[in-house]
């Protein structure tokens, strides 16, 4: 039998059931969070003269607890870009 034309039982109904509707429910939320958090980054960002995009990178690498990486990166970046000349 394919997977295109199975068929799921009460039981297997009422668990996907249940699944997409808390599923539908935490990303609701999670937009909504989302929304919430840029909307605060946004007024931050304007008080403080930073650009949002800043903020927000800035919010994940701390989030990620990847500075060390995001640090390595940004070093690798310099040096390229002072390779082939095209730093200011």
């Amino acid at each position: 039998m394919s997977d295109y034309t199975r068929t799921f039982n009460g039981e297997a109904k009422a668990k996907l059931t249940q699944l997409f509707n808390e599923g539908t429910q935490v990303l609701h939320e999670i937009e909504t969070l989302s929304e919430g958090l840029n909307d605060t980054i946004r007024a931050i960002a304007e008080e403080l003269e930073i650009k949002p995009a800043v903020l927000k990178k800035a919010i994940r690498v701390a989030h990620k607890a990847e500075f060390g990486k995001t640090k390595q990166d940004q070093e690798l970046l310099e040096t390229i870009l002072e390779t082939v000349g095209k730093t200011l």
